[in-house]
């Protein structure tokens, strides 16, 4: 999901996700409220009646505390799939460390170094998809590689490339992006388990900002699961600010959990 899809007022109807769909052997729609639209709930519960999806994946406001007990009522099985933490950097605002003579920035590193480098650093992360017992994790994970490859070819991918990778191509980090005239958002980053601890990640984000200033972009934005505090302080570290929270619950037709744990 995209930062421009959270700022700005989408029709409040769920969307269908045939990818998702696709993946997982299941009718997926979103449903993602603005934080801007100022949709209310009535709205949001007459979108999910109408919906006939297996599974609605809906993301609303955190400050809407008491929108999930309301949701509980409307013939699905509402499951709490965690948070969305946005965090926001203003370009020129980064705390960049110094310039490493081992360290390059690649540019498109190609659809198997790109699937490969999300299969190691996400192997191990908490997506929403994990707490949906109709969702395979090993599913979550081919939706990760298959969701870089797609932003990769579209807007773009860097990569850390250093003298001592463990994969024998030297590729220490990744970053796919969605770029606009305004704004760069990082969809997916990170570094690979066998180099993290070595600064290596604020490497990767100043090679996101320099190259929004590049392109005179003014902000970079990025987001992670609420539970991920490690990649937050780092964050906070580098000088991005957190700006905005997203619930994300699963309304999922309860007949389809019945014995499942």
């Amino acid at each position: 999901m995209a930062w421009h899809d959270v700022i700005e007022a989408p029709a409040p109807r769920a969307q269908e996700s045939p990818q998702e769909s696709a993946r997982f052997g299941c009718s997926v729609e979103r449903f993602t409220v603005s934080v801007a639209s100022g949709t209310p709930l009535a709205s949001v519960r007459e979108a999910i009646l109408r919906s006939t999806a297996d599974v609605v994946v809906l993301r609303y406001p955190a400050e809407h505390i008491g929108w999930f007990a309301a949701l509980t009522d409307l013939g699905r099985t509402a499951v709490f799939a965690d948070s969305l933490a946005y965090w926001q950097l203003l370009v020129g605002r980064g705390r960049a460390p110094a310039p490493s003579p081992e360290l390059s920035v690649t540019e498109a590193p190609g659809a198997a170094a790109v699937a490969g480098l999300v299969a190691d650093i996400f192997s191990a992360y908490g997506s929403h998809h994990l707490a949906n017992p109709l969702f395979d994790p090993a599913l979550a994970l081919a939706g990760y590689q298959e969701w870089a490859l797609r932003s990769a070819a579209r807007d773009g991918c860097l990569a850390l490339r250093g003298l001592d990778g463990d994969n024998g191509s030297g590729l220490l980090a990744l970053a796919t992006l969605e770029e606009d005239a305004d704004r760069t958002e990082i969809l997916l980053a990170g570094v690979i388990p066998a180099q993290q601890g070595r600064g290596l990640y604020a490497h990767l984000l100043k090679a996101v900002e320099d190259r929004t200033r590049a392109r005179g972009g003014r902000e970079v934005v990025i987001s992670t699961q609420g539970h991920n505090t490690r990649v937050q302080r780092a964050w906070a570290r580098y000088g991005f600010e957190p700006v905005q929270t997203l619930i994300t619950t699963h309304l999922v037709l309860s007949p389809l959990l019945r014995g499942r744990g």
